[in-house]
């Protein structure tokens, strides 16, 4: 289908594995150029090899995206090195999943900053050039968790409700700009996002639950995530519920 994102500058967080990996690398065989963010230098350096193949020249941007001056920072320097952005994927998260009785709130408080105040925080960094230009696109991923809130999910449920909520008010105010918002929602994904869960029993049976299935792949989301970047100006694609065929809730 040719070089759908020609020319389009994307900043992906969380490209260090899983969606954000696999978004990069569709990016860049799409022809943009794709900044990279994330904590795990080696990893992204492994993923800038990748991409600097498929001739997407990375930007490659060690951050934790806990602080939200990082979350800015990485915007722009995006900014910077490239001249503007024009595609934002909010990716980078965590799922920390526990009974509310048994909450180490600490990891929680973590898990609230990281999934929803660091994508704020990186959001409203790049609306003014986005507004300026009155193009641009802003991707944010959440999951099903923002749309049925389970046991042992209520933080996390939290965040992802917050993402969701998030993603259509920011719509309303900046729709007359012509920045155009998505919000992705998928079911289980073998990725590492699992291997966050601090409670062996939650972690033992979400595993077990999603084993028990046909998961969806990154590469999937990542396909998803670029369908909606690359339609024509005036469709904006602004919700995406995906689950395995397999998954009921």
């Amino acid at each position: 289908m040719g070089k759908r994102l020609q020319d389009r500058i994307a900043l992906v967080t969380g490209a260090s594995s899983g969606i954000g990996a696999a978004t990069a690398l569709a990016f860049a065989e799409a022809g943009a150029k794709v900044a990279i963010a994330a904590r795990r230098r080696d990893r992204l350096d492994e993923l800038a090899k990748s991409l600097a193949a498929l001739g997407a020249e990375p930007l490659v941007l060690e951050a934790d995206l806990l602080d939200e001056h990082a979350a800015q920072r990485i915007v722009a320097d995006t900014e910077k090195h490239f001249g503007r952005l024009d595609i934002l994927v909010n990716n980078a998260g965590v799922m920390y999943l526990e009974p509310v009785a048994e909450a180490d709130l600490g990891r929680w408080r973590r898990m609230l900053e990281l999934n929803v105040l660091s994508l704020i925080a990186s959001t409203q960094a790049a609306l003014a050039g986005m507004r300026a230009r009155k193009d641009g696109h802003i991707v944010n991923i959440a999951s099903t968790a923002g749309r049925v809130a389970n046991p042992n999910a209520a933080a996390y449920s939290a965040t992802k409700f917050g993402v969701v909520a998030f993603s259509e008010a920011l719509r309303r105010e900046i729709y007359a700009d012509g920045v155009r918002v998505s919000v992705i929602e998928p079911g289980a994904v073998a990725t590492e996002l699992r291997e966050h869960i601090g409670h062996a029993q939650v972690q033992k049976a979400i595993n077990a639950w999603a084993e028990g299935m046909r998961q969806l792949q990154a590469e999937d989301v990542a396909e998803t995530i670029l369908f909606c970047v690359t339609r024509p100006p005036h469709v904006s694609i602004n919700e995406v519920l995906m689950r395995p065929t397999d998954q009921e809730r």
